[in-house]
């Protein structure tokens, strides 16, 4: 017999902006090994008279870190946490990144009615099962730093070597926490995140139909996070409501191109 379904968990989340509860409402997405409080200055510097609500994901930051963390827990705690903090009727704009769009997808299409719009930035999901092992198994292996230099170090290897140097530092004094051994490591479950590239291994889900969607590729991803299926089934089944932008950067889009991510959310609102 199946076992008992798992709690719906609370998240810990991050609010920025006005707190006028009649403003209209942006919920805020993070990525793989990320937290709610990466979208902060985007929220200060470009989306002036929003509520901006952005949770930790499970298994990250300050949110509960025990197991399960599949693609639809995530999308349970993420409804839960957009019902605290948004008005009940109210609908949002998403703004994801990489893994937090697969989340954010799996919650619009059992919440159609929760979203006016979708801005998704570069979204990591029915990627190639043999990668995503290879980059889970390598994480594993590799797991945490000697300390903050090389932290730092990596991260600049990682897709972040063009992300501004204040940025990198606030994720640093934000994220990096002690960890076993003298070591430092980022605030997140290691097993979560390798479970994590196991679900973006899975089929892609596209945006519900009737949602407006921003879709935003990083052009100097090489293999491409955004497969080639996934934006020709855009193209075929949701034309009138999915429109694709390319941007020449690496995968942290919302840190490179803040103020284009911002205007495709302002354009939804």
């Amino acid at each position: 017999m199946p076992g008992p379904a798992s709690p719906t968990r609370t998240l810990h989340t991050h609010l920025f902006g006005t707190d006028d509860p009649g403003a209209p409402a942006v919920l805020a997405v993070h990525g793989l090994t990320g937290h709610g409080r990466r979208w902060e200055q985007m929220a200060a510097d470009h989306l002036p008279g929003t509520r901006v609500v952005a949770p930790d994901l499970l298994g990250h930051g300050r949110s509960p870190w025990e197991p399960p963390w599949s693609i639809i827990e995530h999308a349970d705690a993420l409804g839960a946490a957009l019902d605290a903090h948004v008005p009940v009727g109210q609908a949002v704009v998403a703004v994801a990144h990489s893994f937090g769009c697969a989340v954010t997808l799996a919650l619009a299409e059992r919440r159609p009615d929760a979203f006016r719009g979708l801005v998704l930035l570069d979204p990591a999901q029915g990627l190639d099962p043999e990668r995503a092992r290879f980059i889970a198994e390598t994480s594993m292996a590799n797991w945490g730093y000697q300390d903050a230099d090389d932290a730092r170090a990596a991260k600049r290897m990682e897709g972040w070597s063009a992300v501004p140097a204040d940025v990198l530092d606030a994720e640093i004094a934000e994220h990096l926490v002690p960890a076993a051994g003298g070591r430092v490591a980022w605030r997140v479950s290691a097993p979560a995140a390798a479970t994590a590239w196991s679900e973006m291994s899975g089929a892609f889900r596209l945006p519900p139909a009737g949602i407006p969607t921003h879709v935003v590729v990083a052009e100097r991803v090489q293999p491409p996070f955004v497969r080639q299926e996934f934006l020709a089934a855009c193209a075929a089944e949701r034309a009138d409501t999915v429109t694709v932008h390319r941007v020449d950067t690496e995968h942290m889009i919302p840190f490179l191109v803040p103020d284009f991510c911002a205007a495709l959310v302002r354009d939804l609102l």
